[in-house]
Order: structure tokens, then sequence, then C-alpha cells
């Protein structure tokens, strides 16, 4: 490309932000005392602007770097705007209304000192002194990191307006001259404030207003040409005093320059000459005649000056320059003077140049010590801007500067186009219209309402269109309208929107001022409702867009160091200018619509130049090819021009600051053109460039079809027509596509995205392990319209930029001055380089997809796809994300595969696959599908997932490890979308075997949890089966037992496999572990259950074979991962010995089956009893169950294990005891265990109680129950006697029946003698024959029966006690009466034995 500098001629406007943007005024009134009085004749002046520029706003480390203020005043109000190009401010804009005055055009005048920036403002009665903080001051520190700050504004509602040292009435005496607009105001190098105004009785009058921060008194010092100083105070001297002068030296301009202690007041006046006085010596130093410098004057001598303006400019080198401009009717003059002075304070003029122009209305111009900058406003409403080099321009050519055009007047419909669509692309396309104008119009439709104006860029389009079809609808009287009626209709209301709009753009863009920064060579154009920036025009541009008489003297050297080739060029330039002007709208679209519709350039070119050769009625193609015949090698004329436009390179920038430079360099570059107003102006640039140069290579396209069609050696050259088709021809078109997708990009909105939706996406990007990109960090966008082009140089291509353009810098950073052309022009070509798209880099395409912009995105590649092979992998990817977020995964699936072939060629892909902390995998493509298989899997979406990892397979081939990844993930997937058999089948190919057996245990876990068992216990596990048996067993012994049913599908698993002593082994263990650990009723019941399942598994196996090993006991297992046991002190406690191996056979697991339903029966009847009775044994069962008054129940278990009824005996006579004893409540609550024991079935007509029933159940149980030796009869009767309980009848009876002398005993144990003499007086009555068959004595005493016998151990014990206390007479007759029954009993068995003895003796 050509560099930028001295070669560039040309200009362009670039638009400022504010025109989609607009400011937020702060609004203040300034009333003074005194202006009430002449407000009456305050004079209308025209609306003016200005600018002011930091001394320092061209270093490159200052803190004011490429900051400047300007203003726009109208009326009573002025507009203060503090704007930078490095940094947001806030608070920036005020509006001041001054009451009862009118600021002077002009009138405003800002100054810096070290401390302060002050505004000196000028009105119609008033002068104004403003303070504000100068921007070195507001921080501590010189190094500004942030995004934005505050202005210098900020605290401008602290500013006292009224304050008398601050501002001052103008004096009526003197008084300034009427209807007069010239001013000039300073600041000595003192801190006073000095204001000049042309004086009503001639000459200058000046205001001064003392120090700031020093009390002192206003005063006024009247300049006039006779030397003699006046000074007066305020309404000292009345007019009669000192006598009228003449007007003719009224001053029409003036201007100041400051030197030292004095100060140079400059004036040029009405007859036409200019006046020079000292302020410190109150006296005019010098008098020139501008007319002499003018050829043809006399008609000017003889009229009064009128529109003359005067400049100065300042260097150390050059001195103080003088520019003025002397206006004539129908033409003007610019004359340039440099100031020279002589011996004894004597000053002249020395003329550099005069400079003619032919237009008529110069609204402002500005002087620089090389350069002339003028702006005119001709009879056409256009505005013109021109600058010329006065020291070596000798021709007086001036060189143009092209103003952004207004919008088209009309806008054409197709007939498959929506009007409202069309004209709001058109109002609402960045760059187009201003957001006041369409406020503006916005209000004139709707009229009538008080509506808030303060709408976001989005907002008032929503506005603007509900305004049109509300007027609309409004006007509709019909109550049917044809479609074409409503087409028409909608059209006229639309059509009369925009022309409002226009109407309002057209004002708004009335130029007001030139603002010129000599320290950066910044040029801004001021208008009436935004501020416009300008910046070179490239060569390319610069030839295509210059006036033809501009093109004739353009110097060639410039171009071609062949003159030749330089020739060639300018023709080819006319040619391609005269296709240009030919081309109509129809045209214009049609290759626009070509190049969107992703049609051949080429086929559009053709059709162009076959409605051109048609419609030819002004023999444009023979113009064009006689100028061809002028071209000596148009082929190299052409490749010159396609060079000169081409930004395809292949060298990348730096993607950051060189980390030599010192923090604080690094720290302050990296906000250099970081404002929104900077991206702002930058992007418009590139917008500007692309849509000129997109019609440099239609024409250029254009004129190629006609070369090919004309096919004439004598053009081409002999041999050369295949070459321009082949070569040229195809260099041509990606060109303008080129051009056409930034431009495109340029207009492209970018959407604000909620800050959640940021987030989800950074978390998606962090899985590709690309946030540490500087492209991918996603910021909230600034108030609407952003551009996807700006939000690019936001983001990511301003610091690479910077950075690239000084990390070799040719001299020290502190020391290099910014010069604005170079710069706009060198960031705009690196911006266009990395927006090309046929470079190897992809920042642009990241950016998007990092700030979400899907849509955009999306609509790009769709446009790049088909023509550009740059990047294609990258774009597929891109397009791939896009999909995914649209929900089109099986689109976004096959963008990922197609991307994979290009990997290891791109440089994004090769970023993608890197990584550092995660062990490389064998082949860059398995990379690749790594990092979008993670991608899918956060996401969510499984099934794009098994189809990607399914392709990839093929790509590892023999490399286990991928394929043992890949294959995991297949089955991980298929698993979770519950594709059971599909995810087995994977698992089954898994070549690891560790990451196998980690599938099968998240195969196993998740199934159960799904409860989908049967595929669980149905897959074939071929070489597996032993590993599933022991995940199913690790699990079941790990995890809650009633939350999850391991136990039961390893119970299903084996009897699916007909291994019934497993599957029995399981279920035992299951009821061991439920009884110990599941403390609740359904615990119980479903211990009871698996102990069934246990006992059924072993019927089915033959009688041998019905065995198990007893499961280990205690509720820890050996399992993998467990933690080691430890003891008090913390030691790992030692492995327990090894168990002696317990068999348990069928009737084994019977009795433990007998005891789990007598355990659920015991809870169901006491609750309370569930905790302690899952683990119990049959012993603690029994004591629990005769506890809860389950006897029958006790005595069932007691027969099962072959235990002693003795508890059971014991706890029924124990509860009958209580019963004997107890009240209602206690009869109450005996019925409850009472009704779960077998009652007597005999009816009684008797009404029983409870301890009747308590009793009759004891009864049947030592009659149902009995044992030798009559146990439980004795351990009753103790029971009762224990407890000092009389024993009932029936129980006497029924021991005396059995065991008389063990009652005899009890009775001595316990001191009932009168019951036991009793007793053996009964039992010696039926020994002896009465009453035997109640004690059980079958064949009472004689000689014929059997032998019988008394307890005489316990009859002997019994007299002892009697005889022990021989005082107690009952005792000693108790005593006498058993000895009496004992002699009874004697003599009887004497007799007895003698019948005996005879017997045998016969």
């Amino acid at each position: 490309m050509a560099a930028a500098g001295s070669l560039e001629r040309s200009f362009l406007e670039l638009s400022g932000a504010e025109r989609e943007r607009p400011r937020h005024f702060r609004e203040f009134t300034i009333g003074c005392v005194g202006t009430a009085t002449v407000a009456a004749g305050t004079a209308k002046y025209n609306e003016s602007a200005g600018g002011f520029y930091y001394m320092e706003s061209g270093k490159l480390l200052s803190v004011t770097r490429n900051r400047f203020i300007h203003w726009k005043t109208s009326g009573d109000t002025l507009e203060l705007v503090e704007e930078s190009l490095d940094i947001n401010l806030l608070n920036n804009a005020v509006r001041l209304k001054f009451q009862n005055c009118s600021v002077l055009p002009g009138g405003v005048y800002v100054s810096e000192t070290q401390n302060h920036v002050i505004i000196l403002i000028l009105t119609s009665h008033t002068v104004h002194r403003l303070l504000f903080p100068h921007p070195s001051r507001m921080y501590r520190s010189e190094l500004v990191v942030e995004s934005q700050m505050q202005s210098v504004f900020t605290d401008i509602g602290k500013v006292d307006f009224r304050d008398p040292c601050n501002y001052q009435l103008i004096p009526t005496v003197p008084g300034p001259a009427p209807n007069s607009a010239a001013s000039a105001a300073w600041l000595s190098s003192d801190g006073e404030a000095l204001f000049a105004l042309p004086s009503a009785s001639g000459g200058l009058f000046v205001l001064k207003l003392p120090p700031y921060d020093m009390p002192g008194v206003a005063s006024i010092v009247e300049l006039k040409q006779s030397s003699v100083m006046q000074r007066l105070l305020i309404g000292w001297m009345p007019t009669a005093i000192r006598g009228e002068q003449g007007a003719s030296d009224r001053a029409l301009s003036l201007a100041v320059h400051c030197v030292e202690h004095d100060a140079f007041i400059f004036a040029l006046c009405q007859d036409h000459k200019l006046r020079m006085w000292s302020y410190k010596d109150q006296m005019c130093l010098m008098v020139a005649d501008m007319l002499e410098y003018v050829p043809v004057n006399k008609d000017l001598r003889l009229t009064a000056g009128t529109g003359h303006k005067l400049r100065l400019a300042y260097s150390p080198s050059m001195g103080l320059c003088l520019g003025t401009y002397l206006h004539a009717p129908k033409r003007g003059q610019f004359c340039v003077f440099q100031l020279v002075s002589t011996e004894n304070n004597r000053y002249s003029l020395d003329h550099i140049s005069s400079l003619f122009t032919s237009q008529e209305t110069l609204v402002d111009f500005a002087l620089t010590c090389t350069d002339i900058w003028a702006l005119w406003h001709d009879a056409e409403n256009q505005t013109i801007v021109k600058y010329i080099n006065f020291e070596q321009n000798v021709a007086g050519q001036w060189n143009p500067v092209f103003i952004q055009p207004l919008p088209e007047e009309e806008l054409i419909i197709r007939d498959d186009q929506d009007p409202r669509e069309v004209y709001l692309r058109s109002l609402f396309t960045p760059g187009r219209f201003i957001n006041a104008a369409l406020c503006k119009a916005l209000q004139i439709f709707c009229r009538g309402t008080e509506k808030k104006m303060d709408f976001s860029w989005n907002e008032l389009k929503k506005e603007v269109t509900l305004a049109v079809e509300a007027e609309l609808h409004g006007s509709i009287t019909e109550y049917e309208l044809s479609r074409e009626e409503f087409r028409n209709l909608q059209q006229e209301f639309w059509c009369k929107f925009y022309a409002c709009c226009l109407q309002y753009q057209e004002a708004l863009s009335h130029p007001l001022a030139l603002h010129l920064n000599p320290h950066t060579n910044m040029v801004c154009l001021l208008k009436k409702g935004y501020l416009s920036f300008l910046m070179p025009s490239s060569l390319v541009d610069h030839l295509y867009l210059l006036p033809e008489e501009n093109l004739l003297t353009e110097d060639e050297s410039s171009i071609s160091e062949d003159v030749d080739v330089a020739r060639d060029v300018i023709c080819l330039i006319k040619c391609l200018r005269l296709i240009g002007e030919s081309v109509n709208l129809d045209m214009s679209v049609m290759m626009e619509m070509s190049c969107y519709n992703l049609q051949s350039p080429e086929k559009a070119a053709e059709q162009i130049l076959e409605d051109l050769i048609t419609i030819d009625v002004e023999n444009v193609l023979e113009d064009i090819y006689s100028k061809l015949q002028e071209i000596r090698n148009p082929i190299q004329a052409i490749g010159v021009l396609i060079r000169e436009m081409d930004y395809e390179t292949d060298v990348e920038m730096e993607k950051g600051f060189d980390p030599a430079q010192p923090l604080n360099v690094r720290m302050n570059l990296s906000q250099l053109y970081g404002s929104n107003t900077a991206s702002y102006i930058m992007c418009r640039a590139v917008f500007r460039i692309a849509s000129i140069r997109f019609l440099i290579c239609r024409d250029l396209l254009i004129l190629q079809q006609l070369l090919l069609r004309l096919g004439d050696s004598v053009v081409l050259g002999a041999g050369q027509l295949f070459q321009a088709q082949q070569d040229l021809l195809h260099r041509t078109a990606p060109l303008l596509l080129c051009y056409y997708l930034i431009k495109w990009n340029s207009q492209s909105l970018a959407t604000d995205v909620p800050v959640d939706t940021l987030e989800s996406n950074l978390q998606h990007l962090s899985v590709l392990e690309l946030t540490d990109s500087g492209t991918l960090v996603a910021n909230k966008f600034v108030s609407s319209p952003q551009t996807v082009v700006e939000l690019f140089f936001q983001e990511v291509a301003r610091k690479h930029i910077i950075s690239h353009l000084f990390s070799q810098p040719k001299a020290p950073l502190g020391q290099t001055g910014l010069n604005w052309p170079q710069m706009i022009a060198a960031i705009t070509s690196y911006l266009l380089q990395l927006l090309w798209p046929s470079n190897p880099g992809c920042l642009f395409l990241e950016c998007l997809m990092g700030n979400c912009q899907y849509i955009q995105l999306q609509d790009y590649i769709q446009l790049l796809h088909p023509w550009c092979q740059v990047n294609v992998g990258s774009c597929r990817f891109m397009l791939g994300r896009c999909y995914l977020v649209t929900g089109e995964g099986q689109k976004a699936l096959e963008c990922f595969c197609q991307a994979a072939s290009e990997v290891g060629k791109e440089e994004f892909l090769d970023r993608l696959i890197r990584s550092e902390d995660r062990e490389t995998v064998s082949t860059p493509k398995l990379q690749y599908y790594d990092k979008v298989l993670r991608l899918l899997d956060v996401i969510g979406l499984p099934e794009l997932v098994i189809q990607l990892a399914t392709s990839a397979i093929t790509e590892a081939g023999d490399d286990w490890k991928s394929q043992a990844t890949l294959r995991t993930c297949i089955f991980k997937h298929h698993l979770d979308l519950g594709h059971n058999s599909q995810a087995y089948e994977a698992l089954t190919q898994i070549p690891d075997a560790s990451r196998q057996l980690d599938c099968l245990r998240q195969l196993v876990v998740v199934l159960c949890e799904r409860s989908q068992l049967q595929d669980l216990v149905e897959f074939p596990y071929v070489n597996l089966h032993n590993e599933v048996v022991g995940i199913i067993e690790s699990r079941a012994r790990a995890v809650d037992l009633m939350t999850h049913n391991y136990y039961e599908l390893l119970y299903a698993f084996h009897i699916y496999r007909h291994n019934y002593r497993k599957a029995g082994t399981v279920m035992f263990e299951y009821g061991m572990r439920l009884g110990r650990e599941v403390r609740t009723l359904r615990g119980l019941e479903k211990q009871g259950n698996c102990y069934l399942a246990a006992i059924n598994c072993l019927r089915l196996i033959r009688p041998e074979y019905a065995w198990i090993v007893q499961p280990a006991s205690g509720a820890v297992y050996d399992r993998p991962g467990a933690s080691p046991k430890r003891n008090h002190d913390g030691e790992c406690t030692a492995a327990p010995a090894n168990r002696q191996i317990e068999i348990l056979e069928l009737e084994d697991l019977e009795r433990e089956c007998s005891l789990a339903r007598i355990r659920l029966t015991l809870a169901q009847h006491d609750p309370s009893a569930v905790t302690i009775a899952g683990s119990s044994s049959a012993e603690e069962m029994v004591t629990l169950l005769v506890q809860a008054g389950l006897f029958d129940t006790a005595i069932s278990l007691c027969q099962t294990f072959k235990l002693p009824l003795t508890p059971v005996f014991e706890g029924l006579a124990f509860k009958c005891i209580k019963l004997q004893f107890g009240g209602e409540a206690a009869q109450a609550e005996a019925w409850a265990w009472l009704a779960a024991n077998q009652l007597s079935s005999v009816i009684t007509t008797k009404e029983s109680s409870a301890t009747d029933e308590a009793w009759q159940l004891l009864s049947n149980y030592l009659e149902k129950y009995q044992v030798q030796n009559n146990l439980y009869h004795h351990c009753v009767i103790n029971k009762l006697l224990s407890h000092g309980v009389p024993l009932p009848n029936w129980l006497i009876n029924s021991y005396k029946k059995v065991d008389a002398a063990e009652l005899l005993r009890l009775y001595l144990n316990y001191d009932l003698l009168e019951e036991a003499v009793d007793l053996v007086s009964e039992y010696v009555d039926a020994v002896l024959g009465k009453g035997h068959q109640y004690f059980g004595i079958e064949f009472p005493l004689s000689a014929t029966a059997p032998m019988v016998w008394l307890p005489y151990s316990s009859i002997d014990q019994l007299l002892q006690a009697l005889g022990e206390n021989s005082a107690n007479s009952h005792n000693m007759a108790l005593s006498q009466k058993i000895l009496d029954k004992l002699e009874d009993y004697q003599q009887k068995v004497d007799r007895a034995t003698r019948d005996l003895l005879y017997r045998r003796n016969m």
C-alpha cells in the first residue's frame, strides 16, 4: 500500500459519534444583575462555534492527550462539550443560558494555566469568567488507566455564576459598537481576564477583570489611533466629553497574540486596514492597508468592508503569521503575512502569499504556519471545505475535502419490499441520520402530545414506527382497502416522515466553524447538530474522488516513479469515473444485491455493461474508448490499482504491548483512542474507505468486461486478452467482495446481550480454553447503536494496532507527538487488514463469537463462504457455534466435522487444540475432536456428542487410549439419553480395563437410580460377570438399604442366571443387615420377605446342596476405598482374625424366618419395640414378647428354638399379679395383650374381667404345657408367693395333683406355716385314702396297693419351724395337729405293713 503522508492530498469527512448517540446536556441559567434594563435592545446574532485544544494534547504520555473542548452558541445559549478520543468523559456536556443576553458569535475563549481551564465569555451586555480544574490537577497520578473519567465540567454546579469577581456588565460608555460581533479575550501573564470589543466611538476598548484570586475592581482601557491613552473606570466620562470619531476604523475581526507581559491586538477594520495595538502601551503600533495586496481594489475602496476575517498562527520557527480573508462580491482573497519587528519597536508585515477563491460565503477559516483551511457554504446549501499549502502550492490549487453527502432524497422500493422496512432501514442505518433530526421529525408527527425525546436508538426506532403507523391509520376513512391502496398510503406517509427527517438533517448539517489543532494537525468541522472529523484519503480514493480540474494538475510522481505508469493510472481513473457517473441507482443496487445473494460479481458487471450500452445516449462509452486509447499498458495500470487496494498480508500483528516498555507507558498506550468517539470515527473511516473502494472495484469490473467485449489487441496489447480475463478479472471480483463485506459489517449493528448469556458463553469458551485470548473478553455495550466493527475495534483491534504501531518507536515515547492524519491513516489501514476476509488471522470472527454476536457472525460467514478459501475451517467451526446457539444441532455437527479437515492448517484451529495442562493426545484432529466434544457436553447435546465421537473413532485408528476415551464418551452419553443397550454395547468395546470397570460401575448405579433393573439384569456381561457382581455387592454394602435396592437387584441377577444359592446368600445377608441397620416396621417386613426368598432359593436346590455360608457379622464389610478403622488413640486397629466359617442349612433359615416374623408381630403390636427387635436373638425376643403380652407368640418362639417356657409363665404370672392389684386403667390396658393370645373358648354366663381372663390364660398354659418336674407350676407359684399374692385355689389344686411335696416346700420357703399344716393334713388324709384323687394319688395306703410315702424332710422342717416359738399357742396347736395326723398315719401304715407281710407269708 502507498504510504499515508505527503502523497495524500484530499481529506474525507467523518461524522462524529453523537450523530446516533445524543449528548445529555446539564443545563444552567445565568441571570446577571442589570441586564434586564437593556434587554430590549439585544441584537440577534448568527449561530457560531469554536474549539480549544490543550497545549499537550499532542504529547503521547500526557493526561490531556487527544482531549479538546468545543462549543456552539445560539442566541442566549452556549453549549460546551469536552471531548476525548482516549477516554469516555463523564458529565462533559453543559448548556448555559444567559438571561436577557445573546452570546456574541465567536465570543467564547478558552485558556489553560497550570491549575485551571478558564473560559472567557462575551455576551451582548456582559462578560464572564468561568474557572474549572485542569485535567492534570484532577488526577493525582499521570497514569490514567480507567476507561472513563470525569470531565473538567463535572463540578460546574458548584460555580457561582453571579460572583462579581468573575462577571461584569459591559458599560454603555464608551459602549460596544452597534451590530458588531467582533470580540477578543485573553489572560494576561498576571492572571487578569481581558475582553476586547470594538468601541462605539471607533477603535477598541478593553475591559479588564482582576485575577480570580485577588481582590480588585474591573477597569476599562480605550484604544484609539491617536495613541492617546484614556484609562477609564466603569461609568466615567460621558460621550460628550470624549467626542465622536468616525466608524471607518470599526473592527470587523479581532485577534490577540500574547508576548511576555504584553498583548498585541490585531483588528481588521471596515476600512480594509489591519491595525496592531499594544495593550501594555495603549498605542497603535502598525496600520497596514490590505487593499494594497488586492489586484483590483478600486471598487473596494469606495465601500466599507464586510465579512473580513482575521486569524493568527504562531510557531517558534516561523514566528507570528497573520491570515486575512478579504471579502468582495462574488470573490474573496486570502492573504498571509509574517509579522516583522524592526528597530524602535516598529512592526511591519512581510507578505507571504495571496490566494483567490470564487466561493461567496466564507463561514470560517483556520491558519497554520503552512496551511489555510477554509469552510464555505454556497448558494445551493452545500458545505465546501478546502485547504492549501500556501508555501509550496505555487499554482494556487486548493485540495478538496469530500464532505459526507446527505442521504438520498428518494428511495427506490421494489414491489417485493415492504415500504416500512425500507424506510426504517434507511433512517436507522448507522451514519445516515442524526438522532436529533429523527427526534425533531418525530415531534412534528406527535404534535399536540408531550413526549420525552430522550430515547435510545432502539426505542427511537420503535417510537418512529408507532408514530407513522398512527398517522397512517388515523387517515384511513374507508372500511376496506385493497392491498395496493394500503401500500400506496403506507408509502405516502413514510415518504412524508422521511422528507421531514431530511429537512432537519440538512438544517443540522449546517457548518458553523473549523477547529484545527496545530499540535496534532487534527481538523474538525463543527456543525449545528454534530461534530465531524477530517481524515486524509489514500492515493486511490484521492484520485477517484478528485474533481476533473484537480486531476489534470495532479503530481504524477505521487502515483508512481514511472511517469508512463502514472499517466496510465490517471487515464484509467478517468475511465472509471466516467463509468461511475453513468451507473444509475438501479445498476448500483444490482451489484450490491448480487454480492448479498452470493451471485457472481462478474456476471453482474456484465449485465450492467449491457444496460449501459443500451441506454448510452450521451456516448459515454465512446469517451471511455477514446481514453482507453491513451493508456499505454492497461493491464499494468489495472494491476497497480488492484495492488493499492489489496490489504491481503501474511504478517501478523503483535498481540500485546512490548514488555520491555515501562509499565506506565504500556498502561498509557492501552488507553490511546479508547473512547467511544474514537471508536466510532475509526469505524466510520473504514466504512467510507470500503464504500469508495467498492465503487472503484465495481467500475473496474465493468471496465474489464468492456475490455473483454472490445477484444482489440490495439487496446490490450498482443496476447494480453487471456491474462486480463484469467488474472485481473478474478482478482478484482474478490477485492470487490472483500470491500462489500467490510462495508456490510460497518453497518451491521451489534446486539445487546444479557449478562447471563455472556456468562454462559464465557463458560463455553472456557471449555475451549479460549478465554485467555483478548478477543473473547465480553464487555457491556455502550448505548446503542454500535456496529460490530466498532465492537471489534474497541474490544480487540485497537490494542493490537496500538501495540504494533509503538512496538519499535523511532524516538522516545515521551517525546513522540501524535499526528492525527498519520495516526488515523495507519490505524484504518491496520484495521482494514484485520477485517480483510482473505487474511489468515480471524480475530474479527473470534470477537463476534466471544461477544455473542451469533446472528451477525452467521450472516458474515454465509456471505464469505462461497468465494473466500482462507480460514475455511475456522469459519466452519464458528458457524457451528452459531448453529448451536440457534438450536440447529445437526447443522452445527456438520460444520464441526467439516472444520476437522483444516486442523493443523489454520492459526485459530491450532490455538484451539493447544493445551498446556492436559496430556496431549496423538493427533491434532483428535485434540480438535476432544475440544468440540467437551463443548457439546457442556452445552448439553448428548446426541451430537455420540455422533461426533463415532466419527472420531475412525480417526483414532489403533490408538487404544483415544479409542477408550471416545468409546467412554459414547457410553456416557448413550447412558444419559437412556439408550441402555447402546450404552452396554459401547461399554463392551472399551479397550481400557480400568475405564471399562468405571463405566460398568456407572451403568449399574444409573440404571438402579432409574429403576431400569430389567435391562441391568438381562445384559449378558460377557467376561464381566464377576465384576458386575462385585460392583453391585460393593454398592449394596455401601449405601442406605431403604433407598437403594442393590440387594434385590443382585438377587434378581442371580435368579436370572439360576444361581439360587448365591441368590439365597444375598437375600439372607440383606435380611441380616435390615435387622441391624433398619429399625423400622418396614425394615422388619422386608427382613421377613428376605428370609422367605432365601428359603425359597434353597428349596430349589437339591437337599445336599441346600446350604449357604453365614454372612459376616457386623455392619462393615471390606469395601474398596473404605477408610481404615482406628482406635481411641488414632492408631489403625488390627485386622480381625479369620473368623470361623459357619454353614447355614435350610432349617436354620426357616428358624431365622420364623424369628423375623415374630419380630414383625412384636413391632406391629408394640411400635416402641421396633428399635430393639430387629437384631434381637431368640432369647431376647422371648423377653420382649412376654413384656408385650404376646404369650402365644413367645411360646411358639420357644418351641421353635427349643427354649424353656419359664420366662413365659413367670411373665404371665407377673401380669396376673399386676392385674390383681391394678385399677381400672390396668384392666383396660390388659385387654389389648389379652386379645393377642388364644383365650379360652368356654362360654360362661358370668361376665369375666381382664384379671379373670389372665388367670384363665395362665391356667390353660399350665394345663397345656406340662413338663417333667412340673417346672412351670413351680415357677408360677414361686412368682406369686414372692410377691405375697395368695395362691388361687385352682392353682393349689392343680399343683397338689402333680407335686404336693414341692408345694409344701414352697410354703415353707415363704413361711406359710398354716397353709403348710393344712396341706400336710390333707396330704396325709389323701395317702390314707381320704380325697386321694385331689393329690394325684392313684392307690392310697393299703396292704394290696403300691407303697406310698410322705415328704418327711419337709414335714420335719415344718415341725421345727412351728416349735421354734413355743410361746405361740397357735403354732403349738398346729404342731400338735400335724403330730396327731402323723401318729394316725403311722398306725395305719403299721397295720398296712403287717397285712402286707401276712399276705407275703401266706
